[in-house]
């Protein structure tokens, strides 16, 4: 059974850093991380291939950073310079390597104090 376990998630002021991250079991081609705030959409915050091609949410803006570990189906995102925007439920998300299937993980709240 496939499982992805985050952990990294808190409270910071203004201006703090965060380090995210989900440990999966499995192999997986795509791994990346989502973010949900309250009555808004669930939205790409960063994605990182098995080869390391990245894809950033725009509103980012080079803040973060996301990077994983192939033989430890691990993948992290380091968040600096937060704002009160920010504050959110990040999930972790894969697709499996050779199933193609959705994975996500059970969330861990970011709050950004102003």
């Amino acid at each position: 059974q496939v499982t992805l376990v985050e952990s990294g998630g808190g409270m910071v002021p203004a201006g703090g850093s965060l380090r995210l991250v989900c440990r999966g079991s499995g192999a997986f081609s795509i791994m990346g991380w989502y973010r949900q705030a309250p009555g808004k959409q669930r939205e790409l915050v960063a994605t990182i291939s098995r080869g390391g091609t990245t894809e950033y949410g725009n509103f980012v803006k080079g803040r973060f950073t996301i990077s994983r570990d192939n033989d430890k189906d691990i993948v992290q995102l380091q968040m600096n310079s937060l704002v009160p925007e920010d504050t959110a439920v990040y999930y972790c998300h894969a697709i499996g390597q050779f199933t193609s299937g959705n994975y996500w993980g059970q969330g861990t709240q970011v709050t950004v104090s102003s």
